[in-house]
């Protein structure tokens, strides 16, 4: 079963996912912020983050730039499915800015987000890692 770490302050949207994710039988991990992501990272060794952008503590952009360092290297090959109200050419434009380097993020969502978009995406991610715990479970594509 796939551990998926999702990292968002509004506890409604956590809720959400949380329960398309575990009615497709995935393991569930919650943060509320940046720093709180990290920590869960250590702890419970995800196969897959959420990731929202805006976030109190330490932002997204902030986690994405923090698992590039050595220090995390075991957390490189991980994927980060961003979920952001923010749209995507925004944020790739101010990480760019911010760190002369893209934004390391397999995927990018925008909210509002529906459903099976999101598991299809997740499957996806995960399929590549060899992780898909969905495997007989096909979301409408």
């Amino acid at each position: 079963m796939a551990k998926i770490l999702i990292v968002d302050d509004d506890p409604d949207i956590r809720i959400a996912i949380s329960s398309v994710l575990k009615s497709r039988s995935y393991e569930v991990i919650e943060a509320r912020d940046g720093k709180e992501a990290l920590t869960r990272l250590k702890e419970q060794k995800p196969d897959l983050m959420l990731l929202d952008l805006l976030l109190p503590k330490m932002d997204g952009f902030a986690v994405v730039k923090e698992l590039q360092n050595t220090q995390w290297s075991e957390y490189h090959n991980m994927p980060i499915l961003i979920i952001s109200a923010v749209r995507e050419e925004a944020s790739q434009r101010r990480y760019e800015l911010e760190t002369g380097h893209r934004l390391g993020a397999e995927d990018y969502i925008e909210k509002p987000i529906e459903p099976f978009a999101l598991l299809k995406r997740i499957k996806k991610l995960l399929s590549k890692g060899g992780k898909d715990a969905e495997a007989n479970q096909n979301p409408r594509d």
